[in-house]
Formats: C-alpha cells, sequence, structure tokens
C-alpha cells in the first residue's frame, strides 16, 4: 500500500510524496519549493527517488534543481517539456509506463493547460497526480492548448474507475465550487458537497483528494451533458465540446 503525504506550499499547491514501504522508493510530484520536502523526507527518514513533474509552470518545478543536487534523485517528465523544465532525466510519453517499487504507473498526456502536460495514474492503487489538469469541481485554465484538446483530456480522466482517487496540485476548491453553482444551481449533490468543503476550509482543512465517482456528479467539466447545465449557461443542442469551451470561458470571467 502506497503512502502519501500532502504538503501544502505557496498559497495554494500542494506538493505529494508518494512512498513505497516495500521498496522503500519515494517520489515527490510537482515540488515547486525544496525545502518542505527535504524537511519532511529527513522526518520520515525516507530517501527521494524520483521527482514526478506534471508540467512546467515555475509553481511546480522550482524546487527540482535543490532536491536533485541534494538527493540524487532522477526528474520524470513530459518529453515535449525537455528544454521547459529543469534537470529532467527521463522524458515520458503518452501511454509509458514506470514503477515506484511494484507499483505500475501509466503515464497519460493531457494537454490543455499546457501542451505537453502529462499525468500519473496508478492502475493498482487508482490514484491519479493530475497536476493542474483536473481540479476538485474544476480544471485547468486553457494558457496553451485548446478547448478540444482539454475536453479530450478530461474525457480519458473521465473514463478511469469512479474509485480513481484525484490528488490535484492546487487548493481551488471553494471558489471552484462557488462558480459550479452559477451554472447548475439545482444540483443537490453540488449544494451537499459544498458545505462540506465550506466545513473543511473553516476548519483549514484540505479538500483534496476528490474521487472520479465525486467529479461527475459535482464537476461542471465533467458534465456538459447536464441538460439543467445546459439550459443555464444557454447551450442547448451544442457539441460538449462547444459546452465544455462556454463552461471554461464563464469561469475564467467568474
Amino acid at each position: 500500500m502506497l503512502e502519501i503525504l500532502q504538503l501544502p506550499i505557496l498559497k495554494d499547491n500542494y506538493v505529494y510524496l508518494i512512498h513505497d514501504p516495500e521498496s522503500g522508493e519515494t517520489a515527490a510530484v510537482d515540488p515547486g519549493l525544496a525545502q518542505p520536502v527535504l524537511d519532511a523526507i529527513s522526518q520520515k527518514n525516507w530517501p527521494l527517488n524520483y521527482i514526478f513533474n506534471t508540467h512546467h509552470h515555475w509553481d511546480h518545478v522550482d524546487g527540482n534543481l535543490e532536491l536533485k543536487q541534494k538527493t540524487g534523485c532522477k526528474i520524470i517528465a513530459g518529453q515535449g517539456d525537455y528544454n521547459r523544465i529543469p534537470g529532467i532525466d527521463i522524458g515520458v510519453n503518452d501511454n509509458d509506463t514506470l514503477s515506484l517499487g511494484k507499483h505500475s504507473i501509466k503515464i497519460m498526456a493531457t494537454p490543455g493547460h499546457t501542451l505537453h502536460h502529462i499525468v500519473y495514474y496508478f492502475p493498482g492503487q487508482q490514484k491519479l497526480f493530475c497536476g493542474d489538469t483536473l481540479f476538485v469541481m474544476g480544471c485547468g485554465r486553457l494558457f496553451e492548448g485548446s478547448a478540444e484538446q482539454m475536453w479530450q483530456s478530461l474525457q480519458k480522466l473521465k473514463a478511469l474507475p469512479a474509485a480513481t482517487q484525484i490528488y490535484c496540485t492546487h487548493e481551488y476548491t471553494q471558489s471552484n465550487g462557488q462558480f459550479a453553482l452559477t451554472v447548475e444551481p439545482d444540483n443537490v449533490q453540488l449544494q451537499q458537497k459544498m458545505r462540506a468543503v465550506n466545513q473543511l476550509r473553516a476548519n483549514h482543512q484540505p479538500t483534496v483528494p476528490s474521487t472520479i465517482a465525486q467529479e461527475l456528479t459535482t464537476n461542471p467539466f465533467f458534465r456538459e451533458d447536464s441538460t439543467s447545465l445546459q439550459k443555464t449557461i444557454g447551450m442547448i443542442n451544442k457539441t460538449p465540446v462547444q459546452i465544455f469551451a462556454e463552461i471554461r470561458r464563464l469561469k475564467d470571467n467568474f
């Protein structure tokens, strides 16, 4: 069983340490800062074998070189980001597989937020480390990719087993949920989820991880087929990509 440590950094980022007790191997996902990772592995007496980067933005990679220098870890990231992510040792592509101890990891390309964004999926453990592609009740802004690309990327994640846990790298849930209620105000599960989220945040607790099952019922970017949502945003009889693009536009201006 993998042990996962969630480290809050910066304003609202999360770094994840994934530790396999059997092999002793440990990976850090998207270390925007080095020191919190160094402190955590020192406290746990874990090595740092790998860094898994999802994309090139500074708040996900700024700790790379210091961690590599101090631990000798190998840095893994999308092949297309070789020139944009510091210290890459291994470039990976869609459908490549890696392992942490005996645990298999599937690489999925999810362009949209950035062109070479990837996610790390542990099928045996049903855990997804999805960077800024998917958030709890949200998705990443389209900085480099198109609405079509992001929609296709989200379809891949939507098809994962319902129990899959989603470890995204930002605590954006409360504002995402507030927006979701504007486009699907009658969604009872969304209303219930927001009550729980507000309680967690009031107690300074994380709202991550979520699950694919929860996102299917509450995340507007997974719900372009909802008639209620289509009516609210005036997109009845439009294509899924058109509906998705309109939801994204509304969120950008929320």
